[in-house]
């Protein structure tokens, strides 16, 4: 997500601007908190099925219980947990095998999950960091495994099939960086020499998320699959991962720093709105060339990513051979 930008008055409200999604089944990634959350209920209270993908059985279910607290009335969709463990890629790829099973159509794959600041850890299964791991590697995954379904659907008459990647705009900080994804020890660059070198490596991993939507943009056109990939910046929003940031638990600093982004950040609900409109709006299938492989910026307006990094065809390229090289070798 984006960082100190100021809270605006949102221009699209799901409630109004969505059509009846009756019949259209979706998948959230880490739809149990946060941006995911509310992208889940602003799409269900629509009439679509959507699945939540989570860890955590208990947590997940919660989340359910707490939608239809808030909301969630008979005669909307419906929304359903299945397990999803992005910190494992075997996990990620068992995940979308079992969604196979359970369903014959997904019209939109909303991957949003993704962790933001942890200390720099290198994975002792596959030898990725975390942010990596998590954020770009394990959905290339996820989504690799689930493209057949995909396609599948889009190929159905009246079908508008549509893969949202969450990014983020503070990829801007790395405008003046030398970048690179030529092998593993590119995508486990330390930032040691950075300030918040943490902000660098989540940074890096959001800007392979958006490259990798634009090259799958350009390989799914290529092999003439109607499907819309779409890059969001959700824009700042006060996520429960942006409360549990090292910054906000701080004494006295701490405190007053989350009363003024209180202020200034969008709300969860809010937050959402650039994924749900990538994710259904009515715009898009209208005119679908213009959202192909598109930067969404909140409330869903066409943007351009903050540092040219994020347009190389170059980077992207070498982003997805390097990312393809490691899950071959374990089989991937």
């Amino acid at each position: 997500m984006g960082i100190f930008a100021s809270k605006s008055r949102p221009e699209f409200d799901p409630a109004t601007d969505l059509p009846n999604l009756t019949g259209r089944v979706m998948i959230v990634t880490g739809g149990n908190s946060g941006i995911g959350y509310t992208a889940a209920l602003h799409l269900a209270r629509r009439g679509a099925k959507v699945y939540i993908g989570a860890r955590n059985e208990q947590r997940a279910k919660a989340a359910i219980e707490r939608m239809r607290a808030e909301g969630l009335q008979p005669g909307n969709g419906e929304v359903l947990w299945f397990q999803l463990d992005l910190s494992d890629l075997r996990k990620a790829k068992e995940s979308a095998e079992e969604f196979l099973k359970r369903e014959d159509r997904l019209d939109v794959l909303v991957n949003n999950a993704g962790i933001m600041r942890v200390p720099y850890k290198i994975d002792r299964t596959y030898g990725l960091q975390q942010n990596m791991l998590v954020n770009h590697v394990s959905h290339f995954v996820f989504t690799k495994a689930l493209l057949p379904l995909l396609s599948r659907t889009a190929k159905e008459p009246e079908s508008d099939v549509r893969i949202v990647v969450l990014s983020s705009d503070l990829i801007r900080i790395l405008k003046e960086q030398e970048v690179s994804f030529r092998d593993i020890n590119d995508l486990n660059k330390d930032f040691r020499d950075r300030w918040r070198p943490d902000m660098y490596r989540y940074s890096l991993s959001k800007l392979a998320n958006v490259l990798y939507a634009k090259d799958l943009q350009r390989k799914l056109k290529a092999e003439g699959i109607p499907i819309t990939v779409m890059a969001v910046d959700p824009g700042s929003v006060m996520t429960e991962g942006v409360e549990r940031d090292p910054s906000m638990l701080t004494p006295i600093f701490g405190p007053l720093l989350k009363i003024v982004l209180r202020r200034l950040f969008l709300t969860p609900s809010e937050g959402a709105y650039a994924s749900v409109f990538a994710a259904a709006s009515p715009l898009v299938s209208a005119d679908r060339v213009k959202y192909e492989g598109a930067w969404l910026v909140p409330p869903g307006k066409l943007g351009t990513p903050p540092t040219p990094h994020a347009e190389s065809t170059e980077l992207a390229a070498e982003l997805w051979k390097t990312t393809e090289t490691i899950l071959r070798s374990f089989d991937l």
